[in-house]
């Protein structure tokens, strides 16, 4: 029997085709044969059905937001869940579709009083920053997205319906906390278990623009020693940068649950910054400035590592010279450190899919441009310098994915790969769920 297909369905013939293959990475051009936008999990259930009927290649989308642009591609089938996106609120548990984005879900909860381990960027989709771990400002007080994740409902190849917790399909419940999103099947559903209330926090914003790179080093030095012990309330990511318009510089982003008095405290060392502003606000109005900040889009080439160890000024020197110049058509570049410990680390690497729980920073490397004639420069760029950082670091972040040769896998997924592989040949015994870097079985 063949499947009608249900939801709003676009094709090239469609008037809106254009707008809607765009990715928040303008550098990412795909043409889709078809996009699906399911509205709810029987949409789900009839699109995979779909695409297994007629033996066609597909992606799952939620966001537009991965990097490297595994959720859509050429002549392929879309997957994509966006138009889901309903949130429940009740009491300190909220359930969200598979849709909602971060902007949506923190007006819902902050104006509720809640804090939530969230993303910064507003337009990424909650289940992708979720399902790779999920890094944000809240991180080190709350854990990572995916810590803070009690259930999730999950439509698998053969078209079932599951939920995922602790009671029940606890192997995929482990897989989807960090194992990355379009592996096992389409999230259409994720419940979390929220911090206790709170009202106010400490937006930080700290620059020193147009110093040179003995400067960003020795910041860099004192970033280093701060996060030795330093107050797991609060976070801050250190962007290494060389902008069209600021120079070589370095910046300090964070968040603090707590007063500006004890934050200027904490941040003493950093005092002499050209640029010092600590703002006292509630928790909904600090996650709303951490967006605004955000554009509307970029066209940009990035990847990610996990940094273990500290390093010395030689060594900080030494990665600040792959950015001392600029790809071609680059406007900024920067080389960011996104601090973990504290709630993060107080978890086994076993215990959920994401493994690299002992690490002090992740490293984000990116390079931004404007002009799409730049694309494959600038790609060039990074892949390059990503390589010889990788001698300075150890495994790779599922959420800043980059091209990586055959042994992604274990760059990913570290020790917990082999479970990750018998869980995907659990759940998807046929591969159906198949992408670019996907888990292989």
């Amino acid at each position: 029997m063949t499947v009608q297909l249900a939801g709003i369905i676009v094709t090239k013939d469609s008037p809106h085709y254009d707008v809607c293959c765009l990715s928040w990475n303008r550098a990412i051009t795909r043409h889709p044969s078809m996009i699906i936008y399911c509205q709810k999990t029987e949409d789900v259930v009839g699109a995979i059905q779909y695409v297994k009927e007629n033996n066609l290649s597909f992606r799952v989308r939620s966001g537009t937001h991965h990097y490297a642009g595994y959720s859509t591609g050429d002549d392929v089938v879309v997957i994509d869940v966006s138009l889901m996106d309903e949130i429940k609120l009740d009491d300190d548990v909220v359930t969200v579709q598979g849709g909602v984005r971060n902007r949506e879900l923190y007006e819902v909860v902050c104006q509720a009083g809640f804090p939530f381990a969230g993303g910064g960027c507003p337009t990424v989709g909650v289940a992708g920053y979720t399902l790779g771990g999920g890094w944000g400002y809240s991180s080190r007080l709350f854990g990572l997205g995916c810590d803070q994740l009690i259930e999730a409902e999950i439509v698998v190849s053969d078209g079932e319906v599951l939920v995922a917790n602790r009671h029940q399909h606890q192997d995929l419940f482990f897989a989807l906390r960090g194992g990355g999103g379009g592996n096992f099947g389409v999230v259409t559903s994720l419940t979390y278990r929220l911090p206790e209330k709170q009202e106010m926090a400490t937006l930080i914003n700290i620059d020193y623009p147009q110093v040179g790179i003995e400067k960003v080093a020795e910041v860099a030095l004192t970033y280093q020693q701060l996060f030795k012990d330093l107050d797991r309330r609060m976070n801050l990511k250190m962007a290494m940068y060389h902008s069209e318009t600021k120079g070589i510089g370095v910046k300090l982003t964070g968040l603090f649950y707590g007063s500006k008095t004890h934050a200027i405290h904490l941040l003493a060392a950093f005092s002499s910054a050209p640029c010092v502003e600590l703002e006292e606000m509630s928790i909904l109005e600090a996650n709303r400035a951490i967006q605004d900040s955000h554009p509307d889009f970029e066209m940009y080439a990035s990847g990610g590592r996990f940094i273990m160890r500290d390093y010395t000024k030689t060594e900080l020197l030494t990665m600040l010279h792959l950015i001392q110049n600029r790809a071609p058509g680059s406007v900024y570049t920067a080389i960011t450190f996104y601090g973990l410990g504290g709630a993060i680390s107080d978890i086994s690497s076993e215990e959920t899919a994401f493994y690299y729980r002992d690490a002090r920073f992740i490293l984000g490397f990116q390079s931004v441009f404007e002009d799409k004639g730049y694309k494959e420069q600038n790609n060039a760029f990074v892949r390059e310098r990503f390589n010889e950082l990788c001698s300075y670091t150890k495994g790779s972040f599922i959420n800043f994915p980059i091209e990586q040769g055959e042994n992604y896998e274990k760059e990913y997924y570290g020790d917990n790969l082999a479970r990750l592989k018998d869980v995907k040949r659990k759940y998807d015994p046929i591969n159906l769920f198949k992408f670019e870097q996907s888990i292989r079985g």
